[in-house]
């Protein structure tokens, strides 16, 4: 889309590009919160890029883009520079308080329908309406309504609004990880990440499928996003899996399906990890020790599908040219980046901090070889991508603050709990269940984190009054709200594979969802085995860990559906004897 912006828009976009790695690089050493610069001037940003990318075609259209540009940075802006004489006169905000609150809001919900759609806009419109006329609503969940304009004050003006969470993450967290993902892919890293594993296990059964396993596992650990994860590896591994012998509707479906892992791996885990961090105020390296092996259960279990399919059907790959310890030995270095980080979050730096000498390293690294050196030119190209790669999620910002903003101020999240734990008459598998409905309805048309955050305000305090500890509360509606990239009938994730395999999608998506299944299964063991969230004695831990690793092997065999042909094969030497 870049590509298709004017000389001026290219230099306004690039210039925006590195003015966030800048800023953003220079808060996270002098300042690790958030402060209203840091959320105020990541919002306008984006909203100036958002409008730049998702343009109008028409000259009128263009006239208008920059006037929404305009207001988008002058409320904003009034947000920023009034903030503590705003928060003062709470209650009694004026009149130009009021115009610029309906002015932020309504090019939020713009914003989003430009990039994520119109299921987002409506979501967003439906709740302004409850917000305003909450009043007409059935009983359950009535209440007593407000005027439009207090309305707006309360979302755009409130710390639960469009200034809120997912602002404040996006701004302290996010938006340097994903900067970083992009200078180390820039880096040469990603040949790395694909050559190591294709050297470890290519020439054995099924090789090609485990080498898309592990490398999106490195990969997506840092890519933030199934669909970039599936469509960046996947470009490699889908072709070659194809080669080797897999059916192209089983090779575009172990790709996603390995991809999504790359959300609960840290030391990343998307963005969603840093929002759990926010919601439970638990520090994001007891987060990363909590998703670990569940995140590696979650890969173990593609991985042995991906091995009895490949048995099932005879299939070996071929012999690298190099073997994994020449690769690793001439190009090790490529883990520095992701070592920095690990260490020194789990020393107690901040996420961004840390981001930061990540970012610095993957420069570092890029000067070990003369054709992978980041200078200016590839700075320039790094902060773009980095950049692009977080508009999606960035261009919710208004429309989840809508939302969390209205269910706050109606006071359903205090009665949606009730509501839950009522339907599912206090089973915890039916409230799970349900979890797993609403977040696979809502990932239709929200993106998979801000399906999360939505899910998370109303779905956990019913977790948590069932018994389920805060963590795994939260880990059971993060995982569950990954579903939509592979299950049917959206699951964008599959359909990306399915269009680099050039098989039917449907199929795909199937298969994908057949691979995939352990994203079900971990939920269920986050509710009901308390150490599977190191919730426990030592020994439990343990205890589960093993119980799971072999749970898991005995599951994915299961799945993978080799017993049968095994059964069959039994059958027939039997009759022919």
């Amino acid at each position: 889309m870049y590509e298709k912006l004017n000389r001026f828009e290219q230099i306004l976009f690039d210039t925006c590009s590195v003015l966030l790695v800048v800023f953003y690089s220079w808060a996270a050493v002098v300042q690790p919160m958030a402060t209203q610069y840091h959320r105020g001037v990541y919002v306008i940003i984006t909203y100036v890029l958002v409008f730049l990318l998702y343009k109008a075609k028409t000259r009128i259209g263009r006239v208008i883009d920059y006037l929404l540009i305009l207001l988008s940075a002058v409320s904003i802006g009034y947000w920023i520079f009034m903030f503590e004489t705003i928060n003062y006169r709470t209650g009694a905000e004026t009149q130009t308080d009021m115009v610029f609150a309906i002015i932020g809001v309504l090019i939020g919900i713009e914003l989003a329908r430009r990039v994520v759609g119109s299921v987002f806009v409506i979501l967003g419109t439906v709740m302004m309406l409850y917000g305003v006329y909450g009043y007409l609503a059935p009983d359950l969940v009535s209440h007593a309504g407000a005027p439009f304009t207090e309305l707006c004050v309360s979302i755009f003006y409130k710390s639960d609004g469009v200034f809120g969470i997912m602002a404040n993450v996006l701004a302290t967290y996010v938006i340097l990880f994903v900067l970083f993902g992009s200078f180390l892919e820039k880096c040469g890293a990603q040949k790395f990440f694909i050559d190591w594993p294709l050297a470890a296990v290519g020439h054995k059964i099924g090789g090609p499928g485990k080498v898309s396993v592990i490398a999106s596992g490195l990969f997506g650990s840092i890519s933030g996003s199934a669909i970039a994860n599936t469509v960046s590896t996947g470009m490699f591994t889908i072709p070659m899996m194809k080669k080797a012998g897999f059916r192209p509707h089983v090779a575009g479906a172990i790709e996603p399906a390995a991809s999504i892992g790359g959300m609960f791996m840290p030391p990343i885990m998307g963005a969603g990890g840093f929002i759990m961090a926010e919601l439970t105020g638990v520090p994001y390296s007891t987060i990363m020790l909590v998703a670990i092996f569940p995140a590696l259960m979650y890969f173990f279990s593609v991985f042995c599908m991906v091995h009895y399919e490949a048995k099932m059907y005879n299939i070996v790959g071929e012999k690298s040219e190099f073997s994994a310890m020449e690769i690793f030995k001439k190009q090790w270095f490529y883990m520095i980046p992701l070592i920095v980080i690990t260490i020194f979050m789990l020393y107690g730096f901040s996420p961004g901090y840390s981001a930061i000498l990540g970012l610095v390293s993957c420069i570092g690294v890029s000067y070990v070889r003369k054709e992978t050196r980041i200078g200016p030119k590839r700075f320039i190209e790094a902060s773009r991508a980095g950049t692009e790669n977080s508009l999606k999620i960035g261009a919710t910002v208004g429309v989840i603050g809508i939302i969390i903003g209205v269910l706050t101020f109606s006071g359903l999240v205090l009665t949606f709990a009730d509501i839950m734990i009522e339907l599912a008459g206090g089973s915890l598998l039916l409230t799970i269940l349900l979890v797993a409905l609403a977040s696979l309805v809502l990932g239709m048309g929200v993106p998979v984190t801000a399906a999360y955050l939505i899910t998370a305000v109303v779905a956990v305090p019913a977790l948590t009054h069932l018994g389920v500890n805060e963590i795994a509360a939260h880990m059971i509606v993060y995982w569950l709200s990954q579903d939509s990239n592979i299950t049917p009938p959206v699951c964008i994730a599959a359909f990306a594979g399915a269009t680099i395999a050039k098989a039917n999608m449907w199929r795909t998506a199937f298969a994908a969802f057949k691979f995939a299944k352990f994203l079900y299964l971990g939920p269920l063991l986050f509710g009901y085995v308390p150490g599977f969230s190191l919730n426990g004695s030592s020994m439990d831990i343990v205890k589960a860990f093993v119980a799971i690793f072999f749970g898991t092997w005995a599951y994915s065999w299961f799945l993978s559906g080799i017993w049968i042909k095994i059964l069959k094969e039994l059958f027939s030497k039997k009759t022919v004897s």
